[in-house]
């Protein structure tokens, strides 16, 4: 097969911040190193953003906001998502290995997002037409006509997450074209790269300069833009800590904001499901992406009766993963996307044993020819008790911990036991059981026999500390939107 060059000549490129349409270094001149999670090694060079360049970043967009932009026709919108559509479609094998590149995901799993991400992009261009108001009867005297109209809130910023930003760019950007506000990005440090190829990409499918904006750097940049006083939307993806500060930065011109924080989610087999399918599909519901998935089912509730099988049986397929350089399309399990995520994920495996926890698989860094990246064993706990740090904490990383349950109310208590509710699943064939677990789970999103689905019609939810608003389903869109209540005297 011929190798795919293109991926590499755009690293050879200038890549500095896109604003206005240009491609621009930092106003501070600084750049940062982005790196191969998988063997340690410098990727390229990035600008190393701050509070000047989102500024910049910011005046571009409400320049672009200002302009026709706004208030292009539905079918002008649809078809420009359509061309954006197309060339994905074209280009996707080059944006996917950037992904592997830069996050170390395995390139299987990068080309399989194709599927959603164009899904994706269809769903926001048969919403343009979408974007309306209502006539509505009034109590009023006289003859007066009374209505509704949605109209673009302004600029949005995007404050993305490192663990998939090939799926992440897509809600707010698709949101924002859609509808016709502008956009400023802020790509998590790690993984830069596949949101900075998708700026050329949506310039060469003639979205307006300006329009779509990326600053890439560190937390300095993303605060800016969660403070900036002509921001008027905040979409926030990433950690509990970092999504606190975020809405505090946000009162400031009461801008809306949309955050999607941490998780601890429970996956939940009962002794009635069929193991057969529970056990791949609990695992990969910790393993894939290298557990760094905010919906990530890391709490696994196992009815007593089938513990001990079950245990066995995902310490088997753990040690079936083939762990490697994502770039193998034979590799199941890659790294995970820096030395700092490496060393988070080590310390809380070096914990759970003086808490109590039996490690009963994995558990340590992978050395040999991997020793140069960032590699962490597909990590098992036995023997895990609620209140143990690994039971209660977000760890971002390929480690579960079992923890048995006795019956349904028990496994209520367990799964709403967290201060998190981005996600829960359960496995089992029983009709009764499966309704009382989705309506006592306390989470935005509940799976059956399955883990992990998400269709952009409809969507997700975050529930208590995992964040709030909306990703994905019909509110989506019109979180990209304000209403105004318009009120027409007809007498004159």
């Amino acid at each position: 097969m011929k190798e795919n060059t293109a991926p590499h000549s755009f690293l050879a490129s200038r890549l500095g911040h896109v604003i206005g349409g240009a491609v621009v270094d930092s106003a501070s001149g600084k750049t940062f190193p982005t790196l191969n999670p998988a063997t340690g090694q410098v990727l390229t060079h990035l600008a190393d953003g701050d509070h000047e360049d989102v500024d910049r970043a910011v005046r571009a967009a409400r320049r672009a906001f200002e302009g026709p932009w706004s208030r292009w026709k539905p079918y002008e919108r649809q078809a420009l998502l359509m061309r954006i559509h197309d060339l994905v479609d074209q280009r996707f094998d080059e944006m996917a290995l950037l992904e592997t590149l830069d996050l170390g995901s395995p390139i299987t799993r990068s080309r399989g997002l194709k599927s959603f991400v164009l899904q994706t992009i269809a769903y926001f261009g048969a919403q343009t037409v979408n974007v309306g108001g209502s006539t509505l009867p009034n109590n009023l005297a006289g003859d007066v006509m009374t209505m509704t109209i949605k109209a673009p809130l302004g600029v949005v910023g995007g404050i993305l997450a490192w663990n998939s930003p090939l799926v992440g760019e897509w809600f707010t950007v698709g949101g924002a074209l859609a509808t016709g506000c502008t956009v400023v990005l802020k790509p998590g440090e790690y993984t830069s790269l596949s949101v900075l190829y998708m700026a050329r990409l949506l310039e060469e499918a003639g979205v307006p300069p300006g329009v779509v904006n990326v600053v890439t750097g560190h937390g300095a940049a993303g605060g800016a833009l969660a403070a900036h006083p002509d921001v008027d939307r905040v979409v926030f993806t990433g950690s509990v800590e970092t999504g606190r500060r975020v809405v505090e930065a946000s009162v400031s011109n009461m801008k809306r904001v949309q955050v999607e924080l941490g998780g601890k989610s429970p996956d939940i087999v009962f002794a009635d499901a069929d193991l057969d399918r529970a056990v791949p599909g609990a695992a990969m519901g910790v393993f894939n992406n290298s557990g760094q998935i905010c919906t990530a089912g890391t709490r696994l509730l196992v009815q007593r009766s089938v513990h001990d099988e079950f245990v066995s049986r995902l310490v088997d397929f753990s040690a079936s993963l083939r762990v490697g350089n994502g770039i193998d399309p034979d590799v199941q399990m890659g790294p995970v996307a820096s030395q700092a995520q490496l060393d988070r994920v080590l310390g809380y495996v070096e914990g759970a044993g003086p808490e109590g926890a039996t490690l009963a698989a994995g558990g340590a860094r992978l050395g040999g020819d991997l020793a140069d990246g960032f590699f962490v064993q597909p990590t098992v706990f036995s023997d895990v008790t609620p209140d143990m740090t690994i039971a209660r904490e977000e760890i971002f990383g390929p480690v579960v911990s079992v923890l048995p349950f006795d019956d349904v109310e028990e496994a209520l208590v367990l799964a709403n036991d967290t201060p998190f509710g981005l996600g829960g699943a359960v496995w089992t064939r029983d009709t009764t059981t499966v309704m009382t677990m989705v309506n006592g789970i306390r989470s935005g999103s509940v799976w059956v026999n399955c883990y992990g689905l998400l269709d952009m019609t409809v969507g997700m939810n975050g529930h208590r500390m995992s964040g709030y608003g909306v990703k994905g389903g019909p509110g989506h869109v019109d979180a990209f939107l304000y209403e105004k209540c318009v009120y027409i005297d007809l007498s004159s």
